[in-house]
């Protein structure tokens, strides 16, 4: 079973896309759009505050009719987020993504920030660990 340091390894890409809680849900936008990502940590100075989504936009600007340029991140992001560190296993995380309904992870070095996951990497890494498992069961059938 893969860990969270395996999967950040394997997705080679370790930057977090970051918004201070004070910048515009627009601005937010804007950059996931950019970065072609579905969610930024929200971070006054060092401390984590909280994470925006995708999911945040639709739910709390657009369908309440509020206006991206003027509503702060900090109104619609989710406060209290939840980590994982880079031993957990890729199943735990799973299941606490599962149990919760989040789609994002970040990682935690005790104080540091050191990755992201998402919902699409755990599901990648366990299909990739299945195939492998098919594949070797394959080659010891055939002798």
């Amino acid at each position: 079973m893969s860990t969270v340091a395996d999967i950040l390894k394997a997705k080679g890409n370790t930057v977090v896309h970051q918004i201070r809680p004070d910048s515009s849900v627009l601005e937010a936008m804007r950059s996931m759009a950019l970065h072609g990502i579905g969610a930024l940590l929200v971070r006054d100075d060092e401390r984590i505050v909280g994470i925006i989504t995708e999911r945040d936009y639709a739910r709390k600007v657009l369908l309440h009719g509020r206006a991206s340029e003027s509503t702060p991140v900090s109104d619609i992001m989710t406060p209290g987020v939840m980590y994982v560190s880079p031993e957990d296993d890729s199943m735990s995380c799973m299941a606490l993504m599962t149990e919760r309904r989040m789609r994002h992870l970040p990682v935690m070095e005790g104080p540091r920030l050191v990755g992201l996951i998402s919902i699409g990497d755990l599901v990648k890494d366990i299909i990739d660990e299945q195939q492998f498992i098919i594949d070797q069961l394959e080659r010891y059938i055939a002798g």
